[in-house]
């Protein structure tokens, strides 16, 4: 009986602990705090520079496609016209 119950003790904490470990309960977690005026500023500032820094890199236009010189190109499939039709 005793043993039935240790065992039951030992699966439920080994249970337990993962689901634990998920909650916010954590005294690790901080709250977020507000920003201050300087700070929204240059959090607004560097989001600006990051997004000028992405518009100065040119899109990439070309895909390489290393099975291109294997694979032969697609036969274009026969349109209908009014000619063929029986």
């Amino acid at each position: 009986m005793l043993r039935k119950l240790i065992q039951a003790a030992a699966i439920l904490a080994l249970v337990t602990g993962p689901a634990a470990a998920q909650m916010a309960l954590s005294p690790f977690k901080h709250d977020e705090r507000k920003l201050t005026p300087d700070e929204l500023k240059a959090q607004q500032q560097r989001d600006k520079d990051y997004k000028a820094a992405m518009d100065k890199i040119p899109e990439k236009k070309v895909t390489v496609d290393p099975w291109g010189d294997i694979r032969p190109a697609p036969a274009p499939a026969p349109q209908a016209t009014a000619k063929n039709k029986p």
